[in-house]
């Protein structure tokens, strides 16, 4: 087949564009990179963002998948993440080369939820597993490399503070981290130890989708000392900084302030789930997670 589309492709008066859908059959994703080099581009779609629906909450707790989103009822959203997780992990890893257990792939993947927002200590998952931290990364590596968890690694730069050097590690779609802590309900959600982190890797996220920045233009940023930023997007010479805050009406922190001074940032947004929008000190803003899609806009490249 692909011989036949490089040949198309490679027409001088009519070249012919065609698209081919990853997911369908991982071994064809795999024979595009091998023989049309230089022929083709990889897109990865997102799953539904605050720019293309309404309901911020509901896409927080049911997740961008348009089956789980879309569903008449929580408990019929719930079915289709629970039936997607069983389904991916019995079917959809072993096509794409991954020779890792589906119970024990399971087991790390709820573990991660749990660790849904934290610093990676790869150490102390392979102390629980019985394994190497070599062999725990590994893990790791292949549920990114297969986009259901998200790794956002650390910015660091000659600073005078002793800053983390390891990446933070989110399960990538809100819904199915809320499945795996088997959360069914708004309740269940608002109630659990990890809902500030469950809303901090949805903003994240979509901040990320709104602005189109690449895994390399994307960091998060702490020291020992407390100081931190969630997300840094770096593009080209400026730098935009967000922090993520359950509350309904933060304030500025010392940490906020240590962070937009230290890292020099253009601007310092704190996104909450209240509805105002107001300034806390020059370039830094409280906004509320509904108008990050608008307020993003002018960023986006």
């Amino acid at each position: 087949m692909f011989p036949l589309l490089r040949t198309l492709a490679d027409r001088p008066r009519t070249p012919a564009r065609f698209l081919v859908l990853g997911s369908a059959s991982p071994r064809l994703l795999r024979q595009t990179s091998e023989t049309l080099a230089g022929r083709v581009a990889f897109h990865e779609l997102e799953g539904f963002g605050l720019n293309e629906v309404a309901e911020t909450e509901r896409l927080w707790l049911r997740g961008g998948f348009p089956r789980s989103y879309l569903a008449g009822s929580e408990p019929a959203s719930r079915r289709w993440r629970n039936a997607f997780i069983d389904t991916f992990l019995s079917r959809d890893v072993p096509d794409f080369g991954g020779a890792i257990p589906p119970a024990t792939l399971r087991r790390f993947w709820t573990m991660l939820a749990h660790w849904h927002g934290e610093v990676w200590n790869g150490a102390e998952f392979g102390r629980a597993f019985g394994v190497s931290h070599t062999t725990i990364r590994r893990y790791l590596d292949l549920l990114t490399s297969l986009f259901v968890v998200r790794q956002l690694p650390p910015w660091f730069e000659n600073v005078a503070k002793r800053q983390v050097r390891s990446p933070k590690v989110y399960v990538a779609d809100s819904g199915i981290l809320h499945a795996l802590l088997n959360l069914s309900a708004r309740e269940d959600v608002v109630s659990h130890p990890k809902v500030g982190a469950s809303w901090e890797g949805f903003v994240i996220g979509q901040a990320m989708q709104l602005l189109a920045a690449g895994p390399d233009q994307c960091f998060h940023w702490s020291t020992h000392s407390g100081a931190s930023v969630d997300l840094l997007v770096a593009a080209g010479s400026s730098r935009y900084g967000f922090e993520v805050k359950r509350s309904e009406a933060p304030r500025l922190t010392p940490s906020m302030r240590s962070a937009f001074d230290t890292l020099r940032l253009d601007r310092l947004d704190v996104v909450h789930a209240g509805t105002q929008r107001y300034r806390l000190a020059p370039n830094i803003d409280a906004m509320p997670a509904a108008d990050l899609a608008a307020a993003l806009r002018p960023l986006r490249q």
